[in-house]
């Protein structure tokens, strides 16, 4: 709300020279009220509307659309960004789907995918045609609180523009990414965030809903486009191999020296146990009585779980880039051993690795062993399963039992997703090396 100062003067020359004296400030008032922010947001939805694209993944047996997305042209020579998710249908059943955009006049153009990033979830397209409307990508200076325009295709309700904030990059995450206060909906993710001025600050991307959204920053998408860009590109005839590629660049840089580097410790019950794998996890706990009425209950169970904001999306059911780290403790003061062995056998015994669609993964297949960790007896279960299109990559789950008494037990367990084998089992051994009583 403006605030309103009022001068009382008995000379009228002297309310004419402070209307002058106030006449700018009276503007740049006007400019930051609602009626303001409304004409701001209008002329920016007028001016680069024209530069945004609907695109359909059709489902060529029904003609019909399977999922839509938002894409907008970045050169005059057609090249459109957007988010690989939105395309990813396309990519894995390539006979099955096409990628179409729709133009401003609502023609419908075939497009070609020139090239991926699944690591920063971006994607290149091409129809064909030029434009002479079109985002230059480059980068923008801004602070916290800057207001920002997100453009889409929300819901296949038609283009549609959404005010919010920059509210710079999240701090827990394997892959940058920036906190957008706005609601982006489904169907906006490929469309662009932009200034007033049309600088492109991101990729709409995802969001968790109540004003909580988040953009690909514009470096990740400008080094895609300079790629595609370069003299001599050509498309990868087999699109899985430039994803497996990236894939295993991108799980060596972070798991290589996952727990190397002397990882947080905590004391979880009677335990102390590796939490933060590093500075980007964030971590979560608690403790649940088996009765709370009771003063002295049956059991205590306590736990301890980290992990990332966020993965990377390779197809729906399917998500690497995923390491997490989950600690149970439990402990009682009433049960005898028998009663307290059944009660830990069935905790260790709950399955703890995460399901998946066949066209996907191959079945799990599980190893149990007992192992003298450096600190204390375990009993382990290796599970792996493999990535049916990324050779060498496999999604992986530690559970291990800590032994050795009959009124305490710890059930830890480490799952990593989208790895080689190698790092799995490298970080598995430090995992298990990291366990101990108090």
């Amino acid at each position: 709300m403006s605030r309103v100062s009022r001068v009382a003067g008995s000379a009228c020359w002297c309310t004419l020279v402070l209307s002058f004296a106030t006449s700018g400030a009276a503007l740049r008032a006007q400019e930051r009220s609602p009626d303001g922010v409304r004409d701001a947001t209008s002329t920016v939805f007028a001016r680069y509307s024209d530069r945004i694209l609907k695109v359909q993944i059709i489902e060529v047996a029904s003609s019909a659309k399977r999922s839509i997305g938002t894409a907008f042209f970045i050169s005059p020579d057609g090249l459109m960004l957007t988010n690989y998710h939105v395309i990813a249908d396309h990519i894995h059943e390539r006979d099955k789907n096409r990628v179409e955009v729709l133009l401003q006049d609502g023609t419908a153009r075939t497009a070609t995918v020139l090239a991926v990033d699944v690591v920063h979830d971006l994607a290149v397209l091409r129809t064909g045609l030029t434009t002479p409307s079109h985002f230059v990508l480059g980068p923008a200076t801004l602070r916290q609180g800057d207001r920002l325009y997100s453009l889409g295709h929300p819901s296949d309700l038609g283009l549609s523009i959404v005010e919010g904030t920059y509210n710079g990059n999240l701090k827990h995450t394997l892959t940058p990414k920036i906190h957008f206060t706005g609601s982006i909906n489904p169907g906006m993710s490929g469309g662009p965030t932009i200034t007033a001025d049309g600088r492109v600050v991101g990729v709409n991307v995802s969001t968790m809903g109540e004003q909580r959204s988040f953009l690909v920053p514009e470096p990740m998408a400008s080094a895609l486009v300079t790629r595609v860009s370069a003299p001599g590109f050509t498309a990868a005839a087999d699109p899985f191999t430039e994803i497996g590629a990236q894939l295993h660049d991108f799980q060596d840089s972070y798991l290589r020296t996952l727990f190397a580097d002397a990882p947080k410790r905590v004391d979880v019950g009677p335990f102390n146990v590796a939490s933060e794998p590093s500075a980007l996890y964030r971590c979560w706990g608690g403790s649940e009585r088996s009765d709370e009425r009771d003063e002295t209950p049956m059991y205590l169970q306590t736990w301890h779980n980290c992990g990332t904001d966020d993965d990377v999306f390779l197809a729906d059911n399917q998500r690497v880039g995923v390491v997490s780290v989950k600690h149970l403790a439990i402990t009682s003061a009433r049960l005898n051993a028998a009663r307290f062995g059944v009660l830990f056998t069935q905790r260790f015994g709950l399955d703890p690795t995460p399901s998946g669609d066949e066209k996907h993964v191959t079945v799990w297949k599980c190893r149990a062993r007992n192992v003298a960790a450096p600190a204390t007896p375990v009993r382990a279960v290796l599970c792996l399963r493999a990535l049916k299109k990324l050779p060498g990559l496999y999604d992986g789950v530690l559970q291990v039992a800590v032994l050795g008494r009959a009124n305490a037990g710890l059930v830890s367990s480490l799952t990593l997703s989208g790895a080689t084998y190698e790092n799995i089992d490298r970080a598995s051994t430090r995992f298990l090396g990291l366990l101990a009583w108090r």
